[in-house]
């Protein structure tokens, strides 16, 4: 078997920074995590572990504690305006990358525009983007095929940050299409790190047949890459640690590509190919760089 690593895959710097916040707080009993800290189980665990008070969702009630912790995905204005109101002390992990996506929202909104969204409808990172604008003023859509005509002369588009840029430049086309009148404006949100493992993944896509992609089932950027194999007709298999693999999935003479979404831990990826190294005696891995990382 041979396993071949996507040049770019796993954690960004938006989770590790988000992880160092979490880590670095003394009385995790004194502070609420307002929703998951990133879309992975392990560090679902690891949170809940050091005592941190739990919430579903910055949109519920107010924490009882007197800190909340922001998640990476960020919150509405709104929602951050309330604990400030509340007297609730705020740690901000929110990452820089989906700030950049509120002040590109705000800056559509001044300039007049009906706001649209390209994204997971309810993913907690599109609930804060969206929590800010009345209804009627902003729309979000997961695929071209959502656009609408709308009645607005000014329109403005930006993306959830780990949306898929192809379908974006779709849904920026069909809103032109559907609203040949109006002046449309597409500020590109999608983050960086989203762009290379995507890119990463095409240029490995050409050279497997099976794909291993790493990551937490709630992760909107895993699922994307995961759709993405499947689109290119090779066998996927989603995985969210080394225990979800079996022996049995593979053939020696398979080639097998590894990829993970920007909330996968280091470890989980190497625990994952060391895992894979082990099935067959001949196994070779076209790098080991994930391996001998740290982290």
């Amino acid at each position: 078997m041979r396993i071949v690593l996507a040049e770019a895959m796993g954690m960004c710097f938006g989770v590790r920074d988000a992880l160092a916040a979490m880590r670095a707080v003394e009385r995790p009993a004194a502070v609420t995590v307002m929703g998951e800290l990133v879309h992975n189980p392990a560090v679902n665990e690891e949170v809940a572990a050091r005592g941190f008070a739990l919430m579903a969702s910055a949109e519920g009630p107010l924490p009882e504690t007197g800190e909340a912790l922001i998640t990476a995905h960020g919150i509405s204005d709104a929602a951050r305006l309330r604990l400030h109101q509340a007297g609730i002390r705020t740690i901000d992990t929110t990452c820089p990358l989906v700030r950049r996506a509120h002040e590109a929202a705000r800056r559509l909104a001044r300039e007049g525009r009906f706001l649209v969204v390209a994204g997971k409808r309810g993913h907690v990172e599109v609930q804060g983007l969206v929590g800010d604008f009345p209804r009627e003023r902003c729309a979000v859509v997961e695929n071209a095929g959502e656009v609408r005509s709308w009645p607005h002369t000014r329109v403005g588009m930006i993306a959830q940050t780990t949306f898929v840029e192809s379908e974006a430049r779709r849904i920026f086309q069909r809103i032109g299409e559907l609203n040949p009148t109006a002046d449309v404006s597409f500020i590109n949100t999608i983050c960086a790190p989203t762009r290379d493992r995507q890119l990463a993944l095409a240029r490995l896509l050409e050279r497997i047949g099976v794909l291993v992609v790493i990551g937490g089932r709630r992760s909107n950027n895993t699922r994307q890459l995961v759709a993405t194999g499947l689109a290119a007709g090779v066998r996927v298999l989603h995985v969210e640690s080394a225990e979800d693999l079996h022996r049995s999935a593979f053939l020696p003479d398979d080639v097998v590509g590894v990829t993970a979404g920007t909330s996968t831990l280091d470890g989980t990826v190497r625990d994952v190919v060391a895992t894979l190294y082990s099935f067959y005696p001949e196994t070779v891995v076209a790098t080991r760089a994930v391996l001998e990382t740290g982290g």
